[in-house]
């Protein structure tokens, strides 16, 4: 009884026969040209303007620092994109989704995750304010040490916007009330 379905199964996939039309190749597929006129589109237009917040390939040529961190084997030192209000709230939601669970809401190190890990800490990114910009973002695209890679939850946008946030925070540890920086022992 156990091979009569497997059987049958196979009796039924020799009899069938699916014709070339059934199985288009990609090539044969209707599709737009460049620049052709299309009537679904209330402008007319069958090329469409890029969603907001992408970069185009060419832009990542230009600028492969933006994609990777890094300009051939060294780490970018400055943050490729524009710092803003929007960037950096973006970096906030964003830390406080994917980062902080291990890293603390304030990124030192303290949490209720990191707490129950037996293997080694995560470490406090307020003591890490030396490190290139370039060093925060490999790390999110690729993992460090048993941190494992972000780069699936997070596109190239946010993990700047994290990694802007993260020098807000380290900024913001560094400073007192009134404006003017701690003495470095005082970090």
């Amino acid at each position: 009884m156990k091979y009569l379905i497997p059987a049958v199964g196979l009796a039924a996939l020799t009899g069938c026969q699916i014709s070339s039309e059934t199985l288009q190749r990609m090539e044969d597929q209707s599709k737009y040209e460049y620049y052709e006129t299309s009537e679904f589109w209330a402008d007319g237009r069958a090329m469409r303007t890029p969603p907001e917040g992408t970069f185009a390939r060419e832009q990542l040529v230009g600028n492969p620092g933006l994609s990777t961190g890094r300009v051939g084997a060294q780490l970018v030192s400055a943050i490729p994109v524009t710092v803003d209000k929007s960037l950096l709230l973006l970096g906030q939601k964003k830390y406080n989704i994917v980062c902080s669970q291990c890293h603390g809401v304030l990124g030192d190190g303290n949490s209720i995750v990191a707490e129950n890990m037996g293997l080694r800490l995560p470490p406090s990114l307020l003591e890490l304010s030396e490190r290139p910009a370039g060093h925060f973002y490999t790390a999110i695209n690729e993992g460090y040490g048993v941190m494992p890679s972000f780069s699936g939850e997070l596109n190239t946008q946010e993990r700047w916007a994290v990694v802007a946030y993260v020098r807000a925070l380290q900024a913001a540890r560094s400073t007192r009330p009134g404006g003017e920086s701690l003495p470095q022992e005082n970090r």
